[in-house]
C-alpha cells in the first residue's frame, strides 16, 4: 500500500476530523481511509452525467420537460 501525507492542514480541521473519527469509533487514518475509499468509488457527477449523455446517444432517448412532468404527476 501508498503512504499519503497531507501537509497543511489547519490545527481545527484535524481536532473536527478527529472527533468525527472517535464517535464512529475509529481513528483518525481509518475515519480518513474510509473517506477516500468512498470518494475513490463513488462516480463524480461529470462522470454520472457522461454515461448519461452515452446512453442518450446510444439509444436515441430523449425526454422533453413535458413529459417528465405528466409521468411524475401520474405517481402522485
Amino acid at each position: 500500500m501508498v503512504a499519503i501525507t497531507i501537509r497543511d492542514v489547519p490545527d481545527e480541521v484535524r481536532d473536527t476530523l478527529t472527533a468525527r473519527a472517535a464517535r464512529n469509533g475509529r481513528s483518525l487514518q481509518e475515519y480518513l481511509l474510509a473517506m477516500l475509499i468512498d470518494a475513490a468509488t463513488k462516480p463524480t457527477v461529470d462522470e454520472v452525467l457522461q454515461r448519461a449523455r452515452g446512453r442518450v446517444e446510444a439509444t436515441g432517448t430523449r425526454l422533453d420537460i413535458p413529459s417528465i412532468l405528466t409521468t411524475k404527476n401520474a405517481d402522485e
